[in-house]
């Protein structure tokens, strides 16, 4: 197997919506095609990824620094010895060719796309789904009962209003999701307070309720919310602060009594680590959110999951940020804690393909090759624009 073509494509998000820090309307992915010599069906066998939702396409990079040193290597250096296929580890390896340790940045997310396009491309040539495929990587076998999953929305809207909040997770709620998430950090404290009353309202309980500040609040803002939710009883509380202020999230653990989840814009295994060690983490209870498709892919992503399980957290509590296909199958074929889900939201990207079934809070992937990105209406047609230039 060798690749003979990589592309690249930044297609928009769709949608006006914003958090407490960032609005949407102009955000980008990165999708990523992986072509290889290998033919099925009388086309180029072509793995297919992106860098998840909620950073900018990282098209500079990729196009400048990572495809360049992929299509430039020995082709056998990028191959699994003892099956002649593709390995993500390699190609990971080779695109950090002359990158300096540290600066976990955009590159992460960037190279994150490729190398999980590599997970998609060695489930198509078994023609099995990528949650088999990765469970047999790892050693696993794969949920096949179903993953937990929660609907993430309650954004700030433009015309917002408690009614359209609560419209909105009646839907969820009608759709089979049994747990959901909202903003806050957006409005005033009292405001953000009725709106996490709403949804308790809706979904019959602060258990089935999580709320993420995006990383908004400094210290008296977080530990002021910390105080006014912590009679909820929420499933959890969300990065209340700067990700890296491990510090802070020390004080926030031994003030709030729930659960408290973070690290989806932690991009590597020391910064997990870190994390760990000095961030107050409570095995118990709190959360990990980190993202394989900002995290340098599935590789680096196992190896945070071995940090965790080393520090006595179970794999259990990893909830992976970024609700769509990709994740889906990460989550089942590692047999993580559950996934999020952004239905209506961040189209194309978001949300899940008509063949993944959703019953009574559990989501069911499609048995489709790969991923299943090509399944999801909307997210098929900029594949297959993509793939124009390459059959």
């Amino acid at each position: 197997m060798r690749i003979t073509d990589i592309r690249e494509a930044a297609v928009p998000l769709h949608g006006n919506i914003k958090n407490a820090v960032v609005n949407f309307a102009a955000h980008t992915v990165s999708l990523v095609a992986v072509q290889t010599d290998v033919r099925r069906d009388g086309r180029p066998l072509t793995g297919i990824a992106f860098n998840s939702i909620g950073r900018h396409a990282q098209g500079g990079i990729l196009r400048d620094r990572m495809i360049p040193r992929l299509l430039a290597a020995d082709p056998d250096d990028l191959l699994d010895p003892s099956t002649g296929l593709l390995s993500p580890a390699r190609v990971l390896q080779c695109a950090m060719r002359d990158e300096k340790p540290g600066g976990h940045g955009d590159r992460a997310a960037a190279v994150g796309a490729v190398e999980l396009a590599v997970w998609d491309l060695l489930a198509k040539y078994h023609d099995e789904p990528a949650h088999a495929v990765i469970a047999r990587a790892f050693g696993r076998r794969p949920a096949l009962t179903g993953t937990p999953v929660y609907a993430a929305g309650g954004y700030y809207h433009p015309d917002d209003s408690l009614d359209r909040l609560r419209g909105e997770l009646a839907g969820y709620a009608d759709q089979g999701y049994r747990m959901v998430k909202i903003k806050i950090g957006g409005a005033p404290l009292p405001d953000d307070l009725a709106r996490v009353e709403a949804a308790i309202e809706v979904i019959g309980g602060g258990d089935g309720v999580a709320v993420d500040a995006n990383g908004r609040f400094d210290r008296d803002r977080a530990l002021a919310y910390a105080a006014a939710l912590s009679g909820h009883g929420l499933r959890w509380y969300e990065e209340a602060a700067d990700p890296l202020d491990y510090a802070l999230n020390r004080e926030l653990a031994e003030a709030y009594p729930g659960a408290i989840a973070t690290g989806e814009n932690l991009f590597s295994v020391q910064d997990v680590r870190n994390l760990l060690a000095y961030g107050g983490v409570r095995p118990d209870r709190d959360v990990f959110q980190m993202d394989a498709g900002l995290s340098y892919g599935l590789t680096e992503y196992a190896r945070m999951i071995e940090a965790m399980e080393a520090h006595g957290v179970d794999r259990s509590q990893a909830f992976p940020h970024g609700g769509h296909l990709i994740n889906l199958h990460i989550v089942a074929g590692l047999g993580l804690g559950g996934c999020e889900a952004y239905p209506g939201v961040f189209e194309p990207f978001g949300g899940y393909s008509p063949d993944c079934r959703l019953s009574d809070g559990l989501i069911h992937p499609g048995q489709a090759p790969g991923f299943g990105l090509e399944a999801k209406p909307g997210l098929a047609d900029e594949i297959a624009n993509l793939r124009k230039d390459l059959d």
